[in-house]
């Protein structure tokens, strides 16, 4: 068998990986369009529209978790590129062809391609040297790109034609990225008996407990995102309620949240692996608890709003560095390429899980419940960070530092 080594960020290798993952992605970004677009054209209410697309993400969720193992594999080019094929088809109908029936089918149709666009684009960021550059580099590739499409179609106007056919479009453009995609390591023998990770594995460390350490990273992200999305879920409702949040200072909030997580995107790309993972991450989760908790106990609106702003930067973060410990986990992107489903299948029962523990118990239990739930997930997944970064550095390029910052025109 032959050891998998990471590669450097090429120019080429980023714009397939970043676009793949960001395409596949976006649909959850822009649902609150969506849903107008389907309400005013399709003539549908609000909550078939709302259960549609949950329907979709759901399908996303469900594909990334099953291609798991094609796009680690040798599979990944023709995984991605069929994904993408299917996504574009799906929302090109959808965007085209107004009958309600025709349209939501099409729309679960697209998000069974964007779950195996997800999956390759997390894949391929396990490909590539120095996770915690990539990861941010990701993260801000996807932040701008959503910022950028959220301001762009009520311009174009509202409607199903922009709302789903840019997605379409952007699907189909990135078919065409698919051949500069990192490929998975090389493994001589791909057979059935020697599925195992291809990530050199450092002195110490068992397949085994590689093994235990992905899924249980896969089972605390899922977790972890019912605790997050589920107030992103009341906040709205919550600042009205509790904080006096009018709806303007909502709609600012929402803006500077974007803008917080760029700018934390920005950060942790300059700073690459110089903090490492193990202790950002900790500081990360524990700074999380704190602002929920404060979200929760906030009754005065400017209060609230810094607060919301705070939290969402420091969640942009802490989503970033957990990709990179999947990342670095194992280099075939074992781990990274189902994370993303395992965050939406969690994110899929926040609204619920939001709206039930805030109804039975009020918004400052509910804090401390959130709270409650950052600072039990702590210890797992700083020790698996731990253990990403020993899995990193024995998946190295030959004679190259992971950490190392590329400074050339071709290697970023």
């Amino acid at each position: 068998m032959t050891a998998a080594v990471r590669v450097p960020l090429t120019l080429g290798r980023g714009i397939a990986t970043f676009s793949v993952f960001v395409v596949g992605y976006i649909t959850a970004n822009l649902i609150p369009l969506m849903i107008i677009a389907m309400v005013d054209d399709l003539g549908i209410t609000q909550t078939v529209a709302g259960a549609v697309l949950t329907g979709s993400l759901l399908a996303t969720a469900l594909v990334c978790l099953a291609t798991t193992r094609w796009a680690a594999g040798r599979s990944r080019h023709l995984l991605g590129r069929v994904s993408l094929l299917v996504m574009a088809a799906g929302f090109a109908v959808a965007a085209t062809v107004h009958s309600a029936p025709i349209a939501c089918v099409a729309i679960i149709v697209g998000g069974i391609g964007a779950g195996g666009a997800v999956a390759v684009g997390g894949a391929a960021l396990a490909a590539l040297n120095n996770p915690n550059r990539v990861s941010g580099i990701n993260g801000l590739v996807n932040r701008t790109a959503v910022t950028g499409i959220l301001a762009l179609i009520p311009i174009l106007g509202l409607h199903m034609t922009n709302a789903f056919g840019i997605v379409a479009v952007l699907a189909l453009a990135t078919v065409f990225t698919i051949i500069w995609l990192p490929s998975a390591p090389a493994v001589e023998d791909d057979s059935a008996s020697t599925a195992h990770t291809a990530t050199p594995l450092p002195e110490g460390v068992t397949e085994k407990k590689l093994a235990v350490a992905g899924f249980t990273l896969l089972v605390l992200f899922a977790i972890w995102a019912i605790g997050e999305d589920s107030l992103w879920a009341v906040s709205g409702i919550m600042g009205a309620e509790h904080a006096a949040l009018t709806e303007q200072q909502m709609g600012l909030a929402l803006s500077l949240s974007t803008a917080g997580g760029i700018g934390a995107a920005l950060v942790l790309t300059a700073l690459g692996s110089r903090l490492g993972r193990t202790v950002p991450t900790a500081v990360l989760l524990v700074l999380g608890a704190a602002l929920k908790l404060g979200s929760c106990l906030a009754t005065d609106s400017t209060t609230y709003l810094v607060l919301i702003i705070a939290w969402n930067t420091v969640y942009a973060a802490a989503f970033i560095y957990v990709v990179a410990i999947a990342a670095a986990l194992d280099s075939s992107g074992r781990w990274s390429a189902p994370l993303l489903g395992t965050y939406l299948v969690g994110s899929a029962f926040a609204p619920l899980f939001g709206t039930l523990v805030t109804g039975a118990v009020g918004y400052v239990a509910f804090g401390c419940v959130l709270a409650g739930i950052s600072l039990v997930l702590l210890v797992p997944i700083v020790s698996i960070a731990r253990l990403s970064t020993r899995t990193e550095r024995a998946s190295a390029s030959p004679g190259q530092d992971p950490t190392a910052r590329y400074t050339t025109s071709v290697v970023v």
